[in-house]
């Protein structure tokens, strides 16, 4: 908006829009940030600006790509996503978010140094706190939630951290495909951030709620609520209710939507080009899911990082290396050389110390059908 408005500005007076140009940094940055839908006018604007992310002579963005370990490298949603964005974050989840803005429209290299030291700091201790809170609710779990019966998860507690508690609550929803709430109890008052799944309105469910809430407000998938501590075992009750009453068993059951089933040996370089043409990915121009069915493991899969799935697999002539991030179990349950696994997967380029290589990157996988291995 920031820009469309600069731009209608730039047109009354007659300027030279192209001046402009050198600012899609900052459109690209906060557009894909902020997950909105890359077609039309977004995605053009996100596709240059991707580009100018690369180029950029701001300060605060070469610093943050330093500190980020993104210098000289390709940059994409993904990396803006999952990379800068955060370190722009933390600082405003855990704190105040004025050094964020410092750090984007200073011009002082020493200051934009210092400030990204800082902000990848915050970052760091922001993942620490994330982690803590993920178990803690995981350990909480065990005792208030029945994932046989319960179509909703309310979870509370005191020390947990506002700024962190949505992004473990939209954590919880991908590990188990149900609506979520977290409470943060500060004093006399909980403050919580819920999220949920195809199916369920969460704004419509907290309506229901309302007599129990202090105030609430979002949309269907997010949504922010405040509470008395004395009410939340009433509202995980009244929400298991709704919950129980608006979802169907289908609506449990978590969706991947497929685009084309191939061969291993269609893919290329070639088509990976074509591919790469629709990018910048992101939500309404999603990168193509692919299928492949009886694919041979070659060697023994292991796990890398915390928990991510890291193998070989073959079909025919056609060899590639497979990561599939939080699949880290499957290196145990995986027999090795001679599975057969159906594989869901994007293809995409990985770059690793100076060599550039296809990879599919998982995102479903089962044993095939008929496989004489069975898990370990």
């Amino acid at each position: 908006m920031a820009f469309k408005l600069t731009q209608a500005l730039y047109r009354r007076l007659q300027q030279d829009e192209s001046e402009l140009e050198e600012h899609l940094d900052l459109v690209a940055l906060g557009t894909s940030a902020d997950i909105v839908p890359l077609v039309s006018e977004n995605r053009v604007l996100t596709k240059y600006g991707i580009r100018q992310i690369s180029r950029t002579t701001k300060p605060g963005l070469k610093s943050l790509a330093f500190v980020s370990g993104l210098m000289g490298k390709e940059i994409g949603t993904g990396q803006v996503v999952f990379i800068l964005a955060p370190r722009i974050n933390a600082i405003g989840r855990l704190g105040d978010a004025e050094l964020a803005i410092k750090l984007l429209t200073t011009k002082d290299e020493k200051l934009a140094a210092e400030i990204a030291r800082k902000l990848d700091k915050e970052n760091q201790r922001r993942k620490n706190i994330d982690e803590k809170t993920l178990n803690d609710a995981l350990e909480q779990m065990r005792g208030v939630v029945d994932l046989d019966e319960d179509r909703a998860i309310v979870l509370a507690s005191e020390g947990w951290h506002q700024g962190v508690i949505g992004i473990v609550a939209s954590r919880l929803v991908e590990k188990f495909h149900l609506p979520t709430v977290m409470i943060a109890i500060d004093n006399d008052e909980g403050k919580g951030s819920a999220r949920s799944i195809p199916g369920f309105h969460l704004c419509d469910a907290l309506r229901e709620c309302e007599d129990l809430l202090l105030r609430y407000g979002g949309h269907k998938y997010a949504a922010g609520l405040t509470i008395d501590p004395t009410n939340i075992e009433s509202f995980r009750d009244r929400l298991k209710e709704v919950s129980k009453r608006m979802l169907t068993d289908d609506d449990l059951v978590a969706k991947l939507y497929i685009d084309s089933q191939i061969e291993l040996s269609q893919i290329s370089r070639v088509l990976l080009d074509v591919i790469e043409t629709f990018a910048p990915f992101g939500p309404q121009n999603m990168r193509p899911v692919f299928m492949t069915r009886n694919c041979e493991i070659l060697g023994q899969p292991y796990c890398v990082g915390k928990n991510h799935l890291k193998m070989k697999v073959r079909k025919g002539d056609a060899v590639f290396d497979v990561i599939g991030f939080g699949f880290g179990e499957w290196a145990r349950r995986l027999s090795g050389r001679g599975s057969l696994v159906d594989l869901v997967y994007v293809v995409e380029y990985n770059s690793w110390a100076g060599h550039t290589r296809i990879q599919l990157r998982l995102k479903d996988i089962k044993l095939a059908a008929g496989n004489i291995h069975q898990y370990g």
